[in-house]
């Protein structure tokens, strides 16, 4: 792993027993001594610290001086609604292109200040992102690389009581606020990736490795690899980018119709987006596959890439599995993945072939375990 990159946490890392692996371009742990089953129960219980440092955090500046028109620039890219954003409060989006794929999702931040917006995009298309932001939008907003910052996720229920130790606000906070702490320096959202109340926090590199000692040395809160991170955001419906989302899946498909607000289509807004026309008709009439929950019968997961038949034997092959493991909160298998939008009713069998056997899996709803959120 020489080529690797490391976060400024990795020698942390490796002093409390991580195993690390490559991830997106970087060593990252993917488990410490506890272990992933433990270490994702303790994130439903208590509070999980993760290191995710490697997501690429971006600053886009209106060279107008007036957030509206970075939003309006940045609605050229995503079909969200990013002009209606209140200040300090931050919007899931992706971006899109001709086609209607998706080529990166990310989070949106309307900045306090009025002066900026904040994106941070997933690490392994991060260069491309900024490489895409730069093209379309150097025009109209300066585009600056946070090279000199950490991102934390604390996560579990929890997360409030230990954070609130430090930051006493937090515990004001709902779900996708974003404020500013330690004179500006510390950037917190009530958000994550693990469908339990929590927190993102982007803190000077500097800093943050003290930052990350002082959480863990209280009694709530262990550190939590990929392995864990990977189980939770699963049982949570959630989607990870390059497996459940690629540049060919639109977000209809997706079952992200949610995040696509009714001002981008419909009125004068709609549209304006690569991929508008394909994707608004897919709001009208459907999209040809739909992402869905299956559960497996059994024990055994059907992991990314199993293939699915509509039949236990003979039939045709109907798609595949994107994202697949075993549930440590539900005890159960868990997969999602992509059929055709006719077989997509809650109740469906179809069959996955694991091991050149076909086993059968149930279509359910999302998320395999309900969220716990602070509304």
């Amino acid at each position: 792993m020489t080529d690797m990159k490391r976060t400024g946490l990795y020698d942390l890392h490796v002093e409390l027993g991580a195993k690390m692996v490559p991830f997106a371009g970087y060593e990252m742990p993917v488990q410490y001594p506890l272990g992933v089953m433990k270490e994702h129960l303790w994130t439903r219980e208590h509070a999980g610290l993760f290191d995710v440092s490697h997501m690429g955090q971006v600053i886009l500046r209106p060279k107008s001086g007036d957030v509206a028109d970075a939003a309006r620039a940045l609605e050229t890219l995503v079909p969200v609604d990013v002009l209606g954003l209140a200040h300090g409060r931050q919007r899931y989006a992706f971006f899109t292109n001709e086609q209607g794929g998706i080529l990166d999702d990310l989070m949106i931040v309307k900045l306090n200040d009025d002066h900026a917006l904040f994106l941070v995009v997933n690490a392994a298309c991060k260069d491309a992102d900024i490489a895409h932001l730069r093209a379309h939008l150097s025009d109209t907003c300066e585009i600056e690389v946070l090279t000199d910052r950490a991102l934390i996720a604390l996560q579990g229920p929890k997360a409030e009581l230990a954070l609130a130790r430090i930051y006493p606000r937090v515990a004001d906070m709902r779900f996708m606020d974003h404020a500013w702490f330690d004179g500006d320096q510390v950037w917190v959202s009530r958000s994550g990736y693990s469908g339990e109340d929590g927190f993102e926090i982007s803190v000077p590199a500097a800093g943050a490795d003290a930052f990350v000692r002082q959480l863990l040395a209280m009694e709530e809160v262990e550190p939590i690899g990929l392995g864990a991170r990977d189980s939770l955001r699963l049982e949570a419906g959630l989607c990870l980018y390059g497996s459940d989302l690629d540049e060919t899946t639109t977000p209809v498909a997706a079952d992200l119709k949610w995040a696509i607000q009714k001002s981008r289509r419909t009125g004068d807004r709609a549209g304006g987006f690569p991929g508008a026309d394909i994707i608004l008709n897919e709001f009208e009439n459907g999209a040809a596959t739909k992402r869905v929950g299956l559960r497996p019968e059994g024990r055994a997961p059907m992991r990314a890439h199993t293939p699915l038949f509509d039949a236990a034997e003979g039939g045709n092959q109907i798609g595949e599995v994107t994202s697949g493991a075993f549930g440590p909160s539900i005890q159960a298998p868990m997969s999602m993945g992509y059929i055709p939008s006719e077989l997509a009713a809650e109740g469906t069998t179809v069959w996955g072939e694991v091991r050149g056997k076909r086993l059968p899996a149930k279509v359910t709803a999302l998320p395999f375990r309900p969220s716990n959120y602070k509304r």
